[in-house]
């Protein structure tokens, strides 16, 4: 097995909370804690960006995961959008453009989940 193998990115656009908490967090969370993959990365698209930037539970699951593990990344795009990219930031999301990078990903034949 390759290295790039065990690696799983998570598309989560969905804005309803109990999705996030009940089905994303904690597949994304146990898998990394529990080592499925040897790394989880989350990228923020669209209506999950301005979840994150308004629900404080959701922020708080959120550090969590960052804290054991999994990376979160938001697309820019989407964050000037919704006016939400600073807020991201402040809570410890890397914001940048993911057009090329959600590509690559894809075209590499890594694992990709949505939500």
């Amino acid at each position: 097995m390759k290295e790039t193998d065990n690696q799983l990115l998570i598309v989560w656009t969905s804005g309803d909370p109990e999705l996030a908490h009940k089905m994303v967090f904690m597949y994304a969370h146990n898998a990394q804690k529990n080592g499925w993959w040897d790394q989880v990365t989350m990228l923020v698209w669209g209506p999950s960006e301005k979840l994150s930037s308004e629900d404080a539970k959701i922020q708080e699951s959120l550090q969590k995961m960052q804290e054991d593990g999994v990376e979160l990344l938001a697309c820019k795009a989407c964050a000037d959008q919704y006016g939400v990219c600073s807020k991201l930031e402040d809570i410890g999301i890397t914001v940048k453009y993911t057009g090329t990078f959600l590509t690559d990903y894809i075209k590499s034949g890594k694992k990709i989940i949505t939500f």
